[in-house]
């Protein structure tokens, strides 16, 4: 089958599980995930869903989300835009013709009809009712905050890998005298969007907001012009790009309030010349006399005290950022790293906390690995590992995440561990003066190793990063295999799950006999935000 055909049917396989296309509200893609909104959850079979070949698991959150990994994510979005818009234009009423004669209805069966519409809307109602309600768990202001942050810098994540690998690349021929003709157009390719983030930055930002978002990056351009060097704030010369990326973000929600303030004041025969005015005037010099100077405060001190905290407690806040880093995947709150994770490249040219975040995957493959021989005879759950540990080498780690680790239970605590021990290693070089970071934010695992940089050789910061992955696999697979399960758990799950003669379905983790206990797999409520942007 050919690439676009297989992405065409898991589209078409997924669109009737989400209740068809009148159920589907919006749709957009991150980098792992279909993220639907939907009219009514109730619609939705999550398992039939999990069992698609290419469906590494379910997410409910704010929207109904869909894992399908980095690549097939891009691929199978646009198949199922497509197939929506068809659905959509297929339900198109007809016009209504004139009614057929025959007999007249029954009334018994008339009062059935209506009866079983009555009930099919009392359902919808209370799918609703179920939806909103999860909703309003987790739409606490602080989180709501976090996900509009998140959704303003995950849209730049793509354009940042690509620098940063060319970055590395030319880094790369600089130290080896290769190509120097070469090098200054890799270095302008590299360094060119970093030197304008701000204004992606603002574009997003009055976008997320509610403003106009052409007006949210005119605003923050204003940080990046080299002109402002002329310009004197709090006694001291401005210089570009000061206040970063946090400037150009409160420069933008500045713009929008005041944007608007003047669509609700201005008439409307003056509103298309006195708004945008007014906008970029008022919000510029906020920008320029108050809130560049302020950011590049807040910035310089966010880089200062990652410097601080890994120089003197390297190796213990390795250890607690690598073992809590999932932990907070889960509770949502890892968003509020994402601007800090571009503050430092912004600052340093790579962020020294994500090689340590990213010792919390190798923790799950570790973790995946003792679960797959401490359950020999458990063919489903083997099957799952053996599937999505590829994956979760590459640093995507939802597959083992909610298909192993986090429905047993304690091994995802176990996991956690290793986690902390790989991240208390790459802590600790940090500590001895060999800082390791990462040119992007969004990979992890082995993906991870073409972003690396760091104030050695590159042999240097890879030995390092490489040696951390080794430590977290290592510990995750001794915790888990050693306190990852107890009498009641092995007694469980340490069965075959198909009877004699049963085949498996396309699906990892599933087969289509009868099992004698529950395959593991995430339950409505345990899946929360998964570990990738």
């Amino acid at each position: 089958m050919a690439p676009e055909d297989k992405n065409r049917a898991t589209a078409a396989a997924i669109l009737p599980l989400v209740g068809g296309a009148a159920n589907v509200d919006s749709i957009a893609h991150c980098m792992t995930r279909l993220r639907l909104g939907l009219h009514d959850r109730s619609l939705v079979d999550d398992e039939a869903l999990k069992a698609i070949p290419a469906v590494m698991g379910v997410v409910e959150d704010d929207t109904y989300q869909i894992v399908l990994g980095p690549g097939t994510v891009a691929r199978v979005t646009p198949e199922f835009e497509r197939l929506v818009e068809e659905g959509r234009e297929a339900a198109t009423p007809a016009p209504a013709s004139a009614p057929a004669s025959g007999p007249a209805p029954d009334p018994a069966s008339a009062s059935a009809s209506a009866s079983e519409v009555a009930s099919a809307e009392e359902l919808a109602s209370q799918g609703a009712a179920m939806k909103a309600a999860r909703k309003a768990k987790n739409a606490t202001p602080f989180k709501l905050f976090l996900r509009r942050i998140a959704n303003i810098f995950v849209p730049l994540i793509p354009a940042l890998i690509g620098c940063g690998i060319i970055a590395g690349l030319n880094g790369l021929l600089v130290n080896l005298g290769w190509l120097t003709s070469v090098t200054p157009a890799l270095a302008a390719m590299a360094s060119g969007f970093m030197a304008l983030i701000a204004v992606f930055v603002g574009f997003n930002t009055a976008k997320e907001f509610g403003g106009t978002p052409i007006l949210g990056g005119a605003v923050a351009a204003i940080i990046v012009f080299p002109g402002v060097a002329n310009i004197e704030a709090f006694g001291q010369k401005l210089s570009p790009g000061q206040g970063g990326v946090l400037g150009a973000l409160g420069a933008a929600v500045l713009a929008v309030y005041v944007e608007k303030w003047c669509r609700r004041w201005v008439p409307e025969a003056l509103d298309v010349l006195v708004t945008p005015t007014l906008t970029v005037l008022v919000s510029g010099l906020v920008t320029i006399f108050g809130l560049m100077f302020v950011a590049g405060e807040v910035s310089t001190a966010i880089g200062s005290f990652a410097d601080w905290l890994l120089a003197n407690g390297g190796a213990g806040a390795g250890f607690v950022l690598g073992g809590l880093f999932l932990p907070l995947v889960m509770l949502g709150l890892h968003q509020a790293l994402i601007p800090i994770h571009t503050t430092l490249i912004e600052q340093q040219g790579y962020t020294v906390l994500l090689p340590i975040l990213a010792m919390a995957g190798a923790g799950q493959v570790g973790a995946a690995v003792a679960v797959y021989f401490r359950l020999p005879r458990n063919g489903s759950v083997r099957r799952t590992i053996k599937s999505a540990l590829p994956a979760g080498l590459l640093g995507v780690g939802e597959p083992l995440i909610y298909g192993v680790s986090l429905p047993l239970g304690r091994p995802f605590i176990t996991a956690c561990v290793g986690g902390a021990f790989g991240g208390g290693f790459i802590g600790l070089f940090n500590q001895l003066g060999d800082k390791v970071g990462s040119t992007a934010i969004g990979p992890s695992g082995w993906a991870l190793f073409p972003l690396l940089d760091g104030n050695h050789d590159l042999g240097t910061t890879v030995a390092i990063y490489g040696g951390g992955l080794l430590v977290g696999y290592l510990a995750g697979f001794l915790a888990t295999y050693f306190f990852g399960f107890g009498k009641e758990l092995l007694a469980e799950f340490n069965v075959s799950q198909e009877p004699a003669g049963a085949t498996t379905s396309g699906a990892p983790g599933t087969t289509t006999g009868t099992a004698s206990a529950p395959a593991p797999g995430p339950g409505p409520d345990q899946a929360k935000e998964p570990a990738g942007l």
